[in-house]
């Protein structure tokens, strides 16, 4: 009875909370907004007050309609730049945009495109950000602010903390390798501040985010003193006016008829955000074919956007609520499905991840190079494909990223925490007693116990394992770059890069965003402009993500549940959430990780 009265809850609460999603599973991408009065113009909106999601997983128990995706976003623009009805554009911004730098620098050229048009495009915050107003300053020709806000433009800079003297007073340690001289993943558990090579690596691609942030500014809006005003903020709403960073001080709607005016428009079309959804929620069916993990089919020729987001990893952490990452049996299964598929001519893997398990980014390379040989494979780089996350994209035949991407960290760490002598301090002892009376047993037989450190021959024998692990890395990324495997270790050793720095070291192919990727797929696929795109998600089923088979009990399913909330009552910061996942593989066992070394979010 409790098990039939938890499923009645969950429909009752999809059908009401789940309205405007008229998708489910694998969708097509998008539609036009009604059509305008005759002899009228049209002002098309784009609400970004939210976050543009790259995954449909973003949509908590029930997928997001691909229309609500950063495909669908991009898509919706394609529409825009090519529908003679359309007059003007107004972009709602809310507080702050969710956007990260790479989709910044996509969406600025987009919308800059839409102005060569001659068409007006209005953007109105609420607040605006180093990314906002970076945003702002290429789309927009007129930026409107409300008089109550402030534009927080103060620079870029990243923060560390560094934990080591914290843990040395509770006895606690950590046994960790690394291969790379900038692997520097543990060095805020095992420093009290970074590397030369970390802080270089760190303060370079930094500089180089920064140079795109202001160069894009600066040629968009053509102000001299514009470069200096970015990162003097914050500023209140009438300073900024006074400096040239927002042209009027207004409400929304004011903002918006403002906008119909230039543009002649006698009507308004939402093509993305809440008001541009179908009415109505989901049915019932529709809700059954989720929970039961199946997915309508594909219908016709088209390109799949396969959407790799998150940590690596072999299998799910049990997240409900958001994405549960890259996991190996998901993601390999969906891979496979793609290749299988004979109405899937193109694949544009969409990548955004820090990495995570070493072993299952090699599997995923396996499975993506397979599918790469019955057909065009290309990446497009979101806010970074690092460490594990570069090493999926060099099995596919043409990377593409923005100048603010992050790429490469080529190398591998792992190692162990250790609280023997935490422990000591309670008067706890820990002995291991080995089966075999060879010398040196007992190290080899508890290597991963955190109750023990390394002693010398078992640390000897982790360095080898991970330099055979970190040559297999190289001659992936040197085989799918086409680099001789000594040249690309030059921009390998763990170091990060910006998409502009790792062009000229060969790690992409070339600048741009999704629609470029989507570009090229159409291009190798022999697909027209018109072909049809669908956005394809690896998430796991219901059961899957609690950590369950098919064949789960009432009971089972409902402890898995009871573990769940517990684990959900504490969450991460969203910033810190793929640091966690990409080295949450060495907390379940592993001992390997291809992961980058902190949380980079630019703001």
């Amino acid at each position: 009875m409790r098990r039939r009265a938890l499923v009645v809850v969950a429909l009752c609460a999809a059908l009401t909370a789940c309205k405007g999603r008229p998708g489910t599973g694998t969708s097509p991408v998008g539609s036009a907004g009604a059509a305008p009065a005759a002899g009228e113009g049209k002002l098309a909106e784009f609400d970004l007050t939210g976050s543009v999601p790259e995954s449909m997983d973003a949509g908590g128990f029930f997928p997001l309609p691909a229309t609500r995706t950063y495909t669908g976003l991009v898509r919706s623009l394609e529409r825009a730049r090519k529908d003679a009805e359309t007059t003007g554009y107004f972009v709602r911004l809310g507080e702050d945009s969710g956007l990260n730098w790479a989709q910044v620098e996509e969406l600025g050229r987009f919308f800059g495109q839409l102005r060569k048009q001659r068409k007006p495009v209005v953007c109105h915050a609420h607040g605006l950000s180093n990314l906002g107003l970076g945003f702002a300053a290429q789309a927009c020709d007129q930026i409107w602010l409300s008089p109550g806000g402030s534009v927080d433009a103060v620079g870029i800079a990243a923060q560390v903390i560094y934990l080591k003297s914290a843990l040395d007073k509770l006895k606690i340690h950590f046994d960790v390798l690394h291969m790379g001289r900038f692997k520097s993943a543990a060095e805020p558990v095992t420093r009290d501040g970074p590397s030369d090579e970390a802080r270089q690596s760190l303060t370079e691609t930094l500089a180089s985010i920064r140079k795109t942030w202001l160069d894009s500014a600066e040629a968009a809006r053509k102000r001299p003193s514009l470069r200096q005003n970015f990162e003097q903020g914050p500023w209140g709403a009438e300073e900024a006016k006074a400096h040239g960073l927002v042209d009027t001080l207004g409400f929304e709607d004011q903002a918006r008829e403002a906008a119909k005016k230039r543009a002649k428009a006698g009507s308004t079309s939402t093509l993305y955000g809440n008001d541009g959804q179908a009415k109505g929620g989901l049915g019932v069916v529709d809700i059954l074919r989720i929970i039961a993990g199946g997915q309508p089919g594909a219908a016709g020729d088209h390109i799949a956007v396969l959407v790799a987001e998150g940590g690596i990893s072999m299998e799910s952490d049990g997240s409900l609520i958001e994405g549960g990452g890259i996991t190996f049996k998901a993601f390999s299964k969906l891979v496979n499905k793609l290749r299988d598929d004979e109405s899937v001519k193109a694949v544009v893997l969409r990548i955004d991840s820090p990495g995570g398990s070493a072993l299952a980014s090699d599997l995923l390379w396996h499975s993506l190079a397979e599918l790469q040989k019955k057909k065009p494979v290309i990446t497009s780089v979101g806010s970074m494909a690092a460490s594990g996350g570069y090493y999926l994209a060099c099995a596919t035949q043409r990377i593409v990223a923005e100048r603010s991407s992050i790429v490469g960290s080529i190398g591998v760490v792992g190692g162990k925490v250790v609280v023997d002598a935490a422990l000591a301090e309670l008067g706890i002892t820990s002995v291991t007693f080995p089966a075999s009376p060879d010398p040196g047993a007992a190290a080899r037989a508890g290597y991963l116990s955190p109750f023990e450190p390394w002693d010398e021959p078992t640390r000897e024998r982790v360095r080898q394992q991970m330099r055979s692990i970190y040559e297999l890395f190289l001659d992936r990324c040197a085989q799918g770059r086409k680099l001789p495997k000594e040249k690309l270790r030059e921009s390998a050793e763990g170091r990060i890069w910006s998409g502009e720095q790792g062009k000229a070291r060969g790690l992409i192919d070339e600048y741009g965003g999704l629609a470029r990727a989507l570009d090229l797929a159409r291009q190798a696929s022999g697909l027209g402009d018109d072909a049809a795109v669908r956005v394809e998600g690896a998430r796991e089923s219901l059961l899957e993500m609690l950590m369950l088979g098919d064949d789960a009990s009432a009971s089972e399913i409902e402890r898995a549940l009871e573990r769940w909330h517990a684990r959900s009552v504490l969450r991460l910061p969203a910033t810190l959430q793929p640091l966690a996942a990409g080295l949450a593989p060495l907390a379940r066992g592993e001992k390997v990780v291809a992961a980058l070394p902190f949380a980079l979010t630019v703001r």
